[in-house]
């Protein structure tokens, strides 16, 4: 993309300044609103995820773009949300920024304001941290002669923070509560596919989170819900070595055990060292874009089964009528569970983004945002803006 005009950028550069001065002074999930009063007491929470695509070229682009106000593709993001309104949604790719600036920013030139006639939406509450996307390794990681480009990073990127994620909630997030996995390292996981042979001696340095694996505590009421938010790689973009394959598995995996609590997750320590999953019997919701389909794509063979047999959880099988219409690749996976549109006919439309809750959470309605085409809000869909991914939400009861 074209650089931005320089006055452009002395107004993001002011924003940023202000912005950063106002979030010292307050937690890193406050937002717009910290007042209690503004918190919904509904009984029926929606839980989403949306791979949202705000991910850009460059370091600083996203803050521009949202500084702005009028970008098209955040307007489309931004519409689709009100659509759905949901009231805990988690979005992928969206390009990380301390101190919440391009988060502020989102919440204030777009959810805040009437996109195209849809109702405003409101989050008080956010959550983002650092990512492993972009931060160098020194070292050659894709044996391309050097140490430096994107594929040397702990996870593919450009610069440190493309491709993070961000939780927006209507309910309070505890944040001094949270859990990070950034830095757990792959080798430590029991049993892990990591792929020595071609890695070697840079083996025992690689961290298995492309992203990051995040425990985000809400409250709704007096119950707490765990957010389980993560984005592991794509099983594609290497080669017969499958060291993207097999760091999706074992991303996955890490979910999987963690969710699963107990001695299985003894060997799991966060991001200052607390080791262990999820307490017994906690109340949990697991979602973001997994780019594991059940039974189509490159996964590696029942990847994402590890987390959907997992006992303690339900999987809703959010629909659309318009992956139904769209699909003609012929794959295993009922085309109305698609909640992606990749390129055809390879990997072709797949079910790769995903809400599941804990088994304590009634679900009582469910969909992915995927109209048909020449119906209303199709026209928010590729090939013109916003993603290639589908917001996915799903409801549950909190009682």
């Amino acid at each position: 993309m074209s650089s931005r005009p320089t006055r452009a950028r002395h107004l993001v550069l002011a924003l940023v300044v202000l912005l950063g001065a106002t979030a010292a002074a307050c937690s890193r999930d406050s937002g717009p609103s910290d007042d209690p009063s503004d918190t919904p007491t509904a009984s029926t929470v929606r839980f989403a995820t949306f791979n949202a695509s705000l991910n850009r070229s460059r370091a600083g682009e996203l803050a521009e773009d949202m500084a702005a106000g009028n970008d098209p593709q955040i307007g489309a993001v931004a519409e689709i949300v009100q659509r759905n309104h949901p009231d805990v949604l988690l979005v992928n790719e969206f390009d990380y920024y301390p101190d919440n600036i391009a988060v502020d920013l989102f919440r204030q030139n777009y959810l805040s304001v009437s996109q195209r006639g849809q109702t405003p939406i409101d989050y008080p509450y956010a959550y983002t941290a650092p990512v492993n996307t972009g931060v160098p390794t020194g070292r050659d990681l894709d044996r391309d002669g050097r140490i430096d480009g994107p594929g040397d990073a702990y996870g593919f990127g450009a610069f440190p923070g493309q491709y993070g994620m961000v939780v927006l909630s209507k309910f309070p997030i505890d944040t001094a509560a949270v859990r990070t996995f950034q830095n757990f390292l792959w080798k430590d996981m029991p049993d892990n596919l990591l792929p020595r042979d071609y890695y070697g001696d840079n083996a025992d340095a690689l961290r298995l989170s492309s992203k990051s694996h995040w425990d985000v505590p809400i409250t709704v009421g007096e119950k707490t819900i765990h957010v389980l938010a993560s984005h592991p790689t794509p099983p594609s973009f290497d080669g017969p070595e499958d060291r993207n394959g097999t760091r999706n598995h074992d991303e996955v995996r890490l979910s999987a055990d963690y969710i699963a609590g107990g001695g299985d997750a003894n060997y799991i320590y966060d991001d200052v060292g607390v080791r262990g999953g999820l307490p017994e019997g906690a109340s949990f919701v697991f979602l973001g874009d997994q780019n594991s389909d059940p039974n189509d794509g490159g996964s590696v063979a029942g990847t994402i089964a590890q987390v959907l047999s997992r006992p303690e959880l339900t999987d809703p099988a959010p629909v659309s009528d318009g992956a139904k219409l769209q699909a003609s690749q012929g794959h295993t996976t009922p085309a109305e569970l698609d909640t992606a549109d990749f390129a055809d006919p390879d990997p072709g439309n797949l079910r790769v983004d995903y809400v599941l809750p804990s088994v304590d959470l009634t679900v009582t309605g469910s969909a992915v945002f995927w109209p048909p085409t020449g119906t209303d809000g199709a026209d928010l869909l590729p090939p013109t803006v916003s993603s290639d991914h589908r917001l996915v939400w799903i409801d549950v009861t909190v009682s």
